[in-house]
């Protein structure tokens, strides 16, 4: 046996394990052993007896619960077994809050307490009432906005979506008594920053992890979050790589539209707006990544999370609204579509990433996408290459096609470790150009090459070699 999830050995008694029966009772339940040390083996305990009496009054009086505790014999020594039941109410030790979480008991405290008590209530955190504000205080275009959106995808009654205000909101069920709720607040009010910290987004380009290079901020309500984060990153943070079919120019993003589009809904729909950090879509030369504070359904993992599921949203009343408008739907199928988008473009698919505070979803653009980039270095013939699945020189001149920049940089490289300075003078330049470095990242971020000296990229002495999946 170990220690679990469900299971926890003690030698001897101490009224600090109740901690113990707490985090159990708020957690799963689960079983603890007095008489075993932390190996799992029975030393025995000399005052079983006294602690049979003892223990279920110290639990009943300080945790307001009745546990099961027996006496336990096993080679000869005997020990107290703790059977604890799951409680769906919460519960408290002298006034704080323990949940049992893998192997260890800890201490619930700001957001994860909000959390806890809101979810033992029944409640979610967009369902709780703000005070002090009405209908009336809630933007009149947002509420506009929704109304056309709500008629054009059919998922709201007509005469509903004809009503007054104050009855719509009620409709769509953003109210409780006389107070609107959170919700209510982060969909259709102009300003709801006055209310929940960090809900907004920030955008940022970065020529490297650390070197920002410009960035933007989009406040108001969700709506507005929503069409505006789409509209700016596509219009001023993503390029379009240039091709030519002909002489027909085309255009191609390194991220499609409704990938885009769902990763941002996703992002501002179903975040933790407890959490008082915006949604960060970090973008950069080769990938472009959106963040945002997150925590996924209890027993959930990333797996499930990139399996078949059931939806399950943080936000059911911001989820309501936004499937009511058509911009979402209700099937769990969110990561579903955006790699699906990706696949049907011809592009990588989606990384996700979740490290217990947040989820981030990573877009890596295509290496022809970076290889047509306005301002590559190459020739004019160069740049008819496609972006795309169809990636191919026109079948009437198959051996015309100059040899791409990249594929010079690996060829220089097939004769050993070589330098930038050295890979520059090569290729015939008198310096390092911006379009070199482009390159070079690029060709590192595919794996296609390697630092000779991987834990010091910036070293002066650095050279870099082929891969042994492009030597081969």
């Amino acid at each position: 046996m170990k220690e679990s999830q469900n299971i926890e050995w003690k030698e001897t008694w101490r009224d600090e394990f109740l901690r113990g029966i707490c985090g159990f009772a708020n957690a799963e339940g689960g079983v603890l052993h007095i008489g075993r040390n932390n190996r799992g083996a029975v030393v025995g305990l000399p005052d079983a007896a006294r602690l049979l009496e003892e223990i279920p009054n110290k639990v009943r009086d300080l945790l307001g619960i009745l546990v099961d505790v027996r006496l336990r014999r096993e080679a000869g020594q005997e020990f107290i077994e703790i059977a604890v039941e799951p409680y769906l109410h919460p519960i408290s030790y002298r006034g704080r809050y323990f949940r049992r979480s893998g192997s260890t008991t800890l201490e619930l405290t700001g957001v994860a307490l909000d959390r806890f008590l809101l979810r033992r209530q029944g409640r979610t955190w967009d369902s709780v009432p703000v005070p002090g504000v009405k209908a009336a205080d809630l933007s009149a275009s947002a509420i506009q906005r929704f109304r056309e959106l709500a008629r054009a995808s059919g998922r709201l009654d007509s005469a509903d979506s004809r009503t007054a205000k104050s009855a719509l909101i009620g409709k769509l069920l953003l109210t409780e008594g006389r107070h609107l709720k959170r919700a209510a607040v982060l969909l259709f009010h102009d300003d709801p920053e006055k209310f929940v910290t960090g809900a907004f987004v920030k955008i940022g380009f970065f020529r490297s992890e650390s070197d920002l290079a410009y960035h933007d901020t989009l406040h108001g309500n969700l709506f507005t979050q929503v069409a505006g984060t789409i509209d700016l990153v596509r219009t001023k943070y993503l390029k379009a790589a240039i091709s030519y079919q002909g002489i027909q120019r085309i255009e191609r993003y390194p991220v499609p539209d409704a990938a885009l589009r769902e990763a941002i809904l996703n992002a501002l729909v179903h975040r933790d707006y407890a959490v008082g950090a915006p949604v960060q879509i970090r973008v950069h030369e080769n990938r472009l990544s959106i963040w945002n504070p997150c925590v996924l359904p209890e027993g959930w993992t990333l797996k499930t999370l990139l399996g078949t599921h059931p939806s399950t949203p943080f936000n059911p009343a911001i989820a309501n609204v936004f499937f009511r408008s058509g911009e979402i739907e209700t099937w769990g199928r969110g990561i579903l579509r955006i790699f699906t988008a990706c696949r049907e473009a011809g592009l990588p698919r989606p990384r996700l990433k979740f490290d217990g505070t947040g989820l981030t979803v990573e877009f890596r653009y295509a290496s022809a996408y970076l290889l047509a980039m306005p301002g590559r270095e190459t020739t004019p013939r160069t740049a008819e290459r496609q972006v795309g699945p169809d990636m191919k020189q026109p079948e009437s001149q198959p051996e015309s096609r100059p040899e791409s920049l990249d594929e010079r940089i690996l060829g220089l490289l097939r004769s050993g470790p070589m330098s930038k300075a050295e890979i520059s003078a090569g290729l015939g330049h008198k310096e390092v150009s911006g379009q070199l470095n482009k390159i070079m990242r690029m060709l590192l971020a595919d794996q296609n090459i390697e630092y000779t000296l991987p834990t010091k990229p910036n070293s002066r002495l650095q050279k870099y070699r082929l891969t042994t999946k492009t030597r081969t």
